[in-house]
Formats: C-alpha cells, sequence, structure tokens
C-alpha cells in the first residue's frame, strides 16, 4: 500500500493536486509504465526493471482518501512482491513522510 497526503490536510487545492497526481501514476503503472519515478529517482532505481515488466501480473487499485490518495498493490509473484518492497524504500527514503503514512 502506498498513502500520499497533502502536507496540509486542510488545504483542499493541495489535497486535490495529489489526488490527481496518484490517480494518473496508477494508470502508468497498471500498464508498465514507470517513466515518471525513474525521471525522479533515476533509472536504476531498486526494483523497478522488474516492474516495468509485471506485464499485468500485478494489480494497482486507486482509492481518494480525505488528506491525499492511496494505492494498493496485490500479487501472488514472489519476484514482484520484492521488487514493490525494494521500490517503495527508495520512495519513501527519498520523499520521507510525503511517500508513506
Amino acid at each position: 500500500m502506498q498513502t500520499v497526503v497533502a502536507d496540509d490536510p486542510h488545504d483542499p487545492t493541495q489535497i486535490t493536486l495529489v489526488q490527481q497526481h496518484l490517480a494518473a501514476e496508477v494508470e502508468r503503472f497498471r500498464r508498465g509504465d514507470f517513466s515518471d519515478p525513474a525521471r525522479i529517482h533515476g533509472t536504476e532505481m531498486p526494483g523497478l526493471a522488474t516492474l516495468r515488466a509485471h506485464g499485468g501480473r500485478i494489480t494497482i487499485e486507486y482509492e481518494a482518501i480525505p488528506d491525499g490518495a492511496r494505492a494498493t498493490y496485490a500479487t501472488d509473484d514472489a519476484e514482484l512482491r520484492d521488487a514493490l518492497h525494494h521500490w517503495f524504500d527508495a520512495q519513501v527514503s527519498d520523499h520521507g513522510p510525503h511517500a508513506t503514512r
């Protein structure tokens, strides 16, 4: 699960921007397009190569929450599950509290 929240949970504009961004990312991720995280974090980001090749073996659901948005990832493939964890860890390392809660 990946939760992204607005810096100010009382700022509707910021919350909307977070929700729009994560919704767009989820649509790309479902297609194996992880170009945005690669652009931000580098093409050698842990787990990225495996995720790009997931071929629909990851189910990704989007949910708007009161102060941001959440993406839930599910797979029975152990290699993909490990790649997701490495990828999340890299994002949290770069983004800190903005990337998780």
